[in-house]
């Protein structure tokens, strides 16, 4: 018998609140739909055929499908899986309570980097994640929140590391989202005692969890988790900062998305070629994902230093077409997956 994949939300191992800071959300949502388009536009070298039969077979048309996907693409800077605890009150928080604090907005985004600044990290991952006391280019906002935070732990459950004033753990977030997105490396709960030394797991690693939940048991949500990674081709998360005009990049992207034809087609058949594509049975799509990071941080570091509009305009037009071609090559590989 074959199975379909379900439009039914994953497995409730992480909750939902607010945006964080990376792509836009929308923007996160526009790539995967423009990935969908390209492959419906390019039936002959995609594999968009396996695609659109599974997707109808599960009672659902492929605009109905992209919708899901970009939801789940769009929904990850929502996860409230990661409170930090302060190290005198014990009191755990989602997110950064002083008044500038919009520019993280949740700590759950700390997991949306891979700084190819620096190699192997403590975890064994070939890249990295965010961790202040490896950060290169560490810009005010970074400085504020490793001040702020400084000797800040991560939530890892009663009983676990507490505050002079006790243990005000409201989420097991080293023993749930950091053992997800740990994938057999390296870890401990000490490492995460203090914010400023914090070895976040890398973004490639989160997109490989999903990846695992989607091969074991096809959603369109866990699928369109997995795409979130193309936060590796926004060069401040693979140059790791949030600072050095973080935010206004992100929005001015954002902006002017269409009026710039970023997602422009001719582009993005030209990025696909940048790319080694996934096996047919791949279950490990982290050297995929990998490339993705390695491109942003070769091509688009001007964008941490200049506002300028032309140079934001050459950099969005190499990063978002590489963006979408990203996810065709993984939209490609679950294609094999939902077809069986």
């Amino acid at each position: 018998m074959k199975r379909t994949f379900a439009f039914a939300t994953a497995t409730g191992l992480m909750g939902l609140s607010v945006a964080a800071h990376a792509w836009t959300q929308e923007t996160h949502r526009r790539i995967v739909l423009d990935a969908v388009n390209y492959m419906k536009a390019n039936p002959a070298s995609t594999n968009y055929a396996k695609l659109l039969s599974a997707v109808t077979r599960a009672g659902y048309s492929i605009d109905q499908f992209a919708q899901a996907l970009g939801q789940g693409a769009y929904d990850v800077d929502d996860f409230a899986d990661t409170y930090i605890c302060g190290a005198v009150s014990g009191d755990c928080e989602l997110a950064p309570v002083w008044g500038a604090g919009a520019s993280i907005v949740k700590y759950t985004s700390y997991w949306h980097f891979q700084n190819h600044t620096a190699g192997r990290d403590v975890h064994g991952n070939p890249f990295g994640g965010y961790n202040y006391s490896a950060l290169t280019v560490a810009g005010d906002i970074d400085n504020m929140a490793a001040s702020w935070l400084y000797g800040d732990y991560l939530d890892d459950g009663a009983g676990g590391m507490k505050g002079w004033f006790g243990d005000g753990s409201k989420y097991n977030a080293y023993g749930v989202t950091e053992a997800h997105y740990r994938l057999g490396g390296s870890s401990a709960s000490s490492m995460y005692a203090d914010f400023e030394k914090m070895p976040f797991q890398p973004i490639d690693n989160l997109g490989q969890f999903w990846w695992q939940q989607f091969l074991a048991q096809p959603t369109a949500q866990s699928l369109g988790f997995v795409l979130h990674t193309t936060d590796l081709l926004q060069p401040h998360h693979t140059w790791t900062t949030s600072a050095h005009n973080h935010s206004g990049w992100e929005t001015w992207v954002n902006d002017y998305y269409y009026s710039e034809s970023l997602n422009d087609p001719l582009l993005v058949k030209t990025a696909l070629a940048d790319f080694t594509p996934l096996g047919a049975a791949a279950v490990d799509i982290r050297p995929l994902l990998t490339q993705g990071g390695t491109y942003s941080y070769a091509n688009g570091g001007v964008v941490l230093s200049s506002t300028d509009s032309g140079d934001r305009r050459v950099v969005a037009k190499k990063v978002i077409p590489h963006a979408i071609a990203m996810v065709v090559h993984i939209l490609n590989r679950a294609a094999e997956r939902l077809a069986l």
